[in-house]
């Protein structure tokens, strides 16, 4: 019988202990802590970025104190051909493997993006272009192409109706196109075919619709009395009556500070301003919020042809069926003004 090798049970035993070493190393590689952060941060990854790029972009945010470990799970998960651009979130105890994985197969933190009280397309354009990757410019060209937004209902003076202030959540890498897209479809929700029949029974377009609230949203910010002055505006185009808006004569000159609007601002030749033309304006003076859009679907009827700010600095409005009573009104609203010292 042959003798059994007296180096045996020291292979094996070598064996068995490199075994316990590659499992320990392993264990630790996949488990142990490996991010540099105490609180969570966020890093963007632009489209097009290599895996050279992504490396610098976790050492500039201090994610990263040793790269061995990113780089043995880039090659395992053959992250450096499948690098997806967004905004991730990267937390504390985060392991090499866990983050490696999350930028593997792109699992984004969406951007919580807010806007309300924008009166200008090319505001609005540069908030949503500082918080997402897209391109201002490029966003603002499509939101004045005619031909670009006629397949979406809208012209470049209408469509900054499409937006309906509120809070969105979307992923950092969307692009001009997938944002107007977007949004589009939250405009097209909230026009439910009972708000498009309310419309059509005042006899005005959606688009119009829009335009109106934003003339009562600038009138006042008394939520209490927009339906009622949304009712007067619809009795003036109904009776043919220019709807002699201040805001629109505000917006036609460019002055939004002016307390006193005198013929400097009401002669202004301008399609915007009602003191000029017939009718509404060829698009919204500013963003619309939704539950003004409702004011105005569903106004208050009444005989009123004419208001006027009351003077006691309230901010409501003083209501009239006559021009005689108006002019009362508007008397003693500039008095009150001159009393006050507001010139302008």
């Amino acid at each position: 019988m042959k003798k059994r090798s007296k180096s045996s049970p020291i292979i094996i035993a070598t064996v068995l202990s490199l075994m316990f070493l590659v499992s320990f190393f392993a264990i630790r590689l996949f488990t142990k802590p490996y991010v540099n952060v105490q609180e969570t941060k966020y890093i963007n990854i632009p489209t097009g970025s290599k895996i050279s790029d992504v490396k610098e972009i976790l050492d500039k945010a201090e994610i990263i104190e040793n790269f061995k470990s990113f780089e043995i799970f880039s090659t395992i998960y053959n992250y450096k051909e499948n690098i997806k651009p967004g905004r991730y979130k990267i937390s504390d105890k985060m392991t090499a493997n866990e983050l490696v994985k999350m930028l593997r197969i792109g699992r984004q933190s969406p951007v919580k993006l807010t806007f309300n009280n924008i009166r200008f397309l090319s505001k609005f354009a540069g908030i949503v272009g500082n918080k997402l990757e897209l391109d201002s410019a490029k966003l603002m060209n499509l939101l004045t192409d005619r031909v670009f937004l006629s397949k979406y209902g809208f012209n470049e003076k209408t469509s900054i109706s499409m937006f309906l202030p509120n809070t969105y959540f979307m992923f950092w890498n969307t692009t001009e196109i997938q944002f107007i897209d977007k949004m589009k479809g939250e405009y097209d929700k909230f026009w439910t075919e009972e708000r498009k029949q309310k419309a059509a029974k005042i006899g005005l377009t959606i688009n119009e619709i829009s335009t109106l609230a934003s003339i009562v949203q600038e009138e006042t910010n008394k939520k209490n009395e927009m339906s009622l002055m949304a009712g007067v505006l619809i009795n003036r185009l109904k009776n043919n009556m220019k709807l002699q808006a201040d805001p629109t004569a505000r917006f036609a000159y460019g002055d939004f500070d002016v307390n006193r609007i005198t013929s400097n601002y009401t002669s202004i030749k301008s399609e915007y301003n009602t003191y000029y033309v017939f009718g509404l304006p060829p698009g919204p003076i500013n963003m619309v919020e939704p539950e003004n859009i409702d004011a105005v679907l569903n106004y208050k009827s009444s005989d009123y042809l004419y208001y006027c700010a009351k003077a006691d600095g309230s901010g409501y409005h003083a209501y009239a069926i006559t021009y005689a009573e108006h002019q009362r009104n508007a008397i003693a609203y500039h008095k009150y003004l001159d009393k006050h010292g507001y010139l302008m």
